[in-house]
């Protein structure tokens, strides 16, 4: 069975482990503004929910040849972005934002993608994206010299006509959602079976 000792790995090697290990991942399709007034959409899979109340995301942004990648320096300036959950009609379109563009390019544009204004926050976002996360800066959490954690609480949800909530709730229905991920190099993944298991309670019942 091999086994990797990470302090001996370079980067690419650990980044190779980590992201083909780490399956599937949710993806930020984060949208902001820059000083000069470019629009920027980029996706990034180095995303999670960190807290509910307060109601922040967090988004891992890396660099690019030791110097912010245009996501990061636009939250910088403007102290906001959105996250925008694409589906799976929108996963040509996403994979399109994902090269890296000089400053100057509007991926909006790049790649035939419609934008609408923040209506909490200074950033577009993407206007048939199934939901979308406004998103204010809450806190930025250096992590070296790869990589910085965006933590942004979220001030305004958006939800698609065409996604339900479960009747009572403010559960999103993830089967109308239709969610992609990210694997390993140029894969992605799309939402299969999603099997429902009641959690055990102490009681030895089963509930919600």
């Amino acid at each position: 069975m091999p086994i990797f000792e990470t302090s001996t790995l370079g980067p690419r090697e650990r980044y190779q482990l980590l992201t083909s290990l780490v399956v599937p991942r949710p993806i930020a399709w984060v949208s902001t503004r820059s000083a000069a007034g470019v629009a920027n959409l980029a996706p990034f899979s180095y995303f999670a929910a960190l807290s509910a109340t307060p109601f922040l995301v967090g988004v891992s942004i890396g660099h690019r040849g030791g110097a912010p990648k245009d996501t990061l320096r636009n939250v910088r300036e403007s102290g906001a972005f959105c996250v925008n959950l694409a589906g799976e009609s929108q996963l040509a379109a996403l994979n399109e934002t994902s090269g890296e563009y000089p400053p100057d390019v509007d991926e909006f544009v790049h790649a035939g993608v419609k934008p609408a204004a923040g209506r909490m926050v200074a950033a577009p976002y993407v206007a048939d994206a199934p939901a979308v996360l406004e998103c204010r800066l809450f806190k930025e959490v250096d992590l070296g010299a790869a990589n910085t954690l965006v933590i942004g609480e979220v001030v305004l949800v958006h939800l698609s006509d065409a996604v339900p909530l479960a009747p009572g709730t403010l559960f999103a229905d993830h089967r109308a959602l239709r969610p992609v991920g990210r694997l390993w190099g140029d894969f992605y993944t799309l939402l299969g079976d999603t099997p429902a298991l009641p959690r055990p309670r102490p009681d030895g019942t089963r509930g919600g």
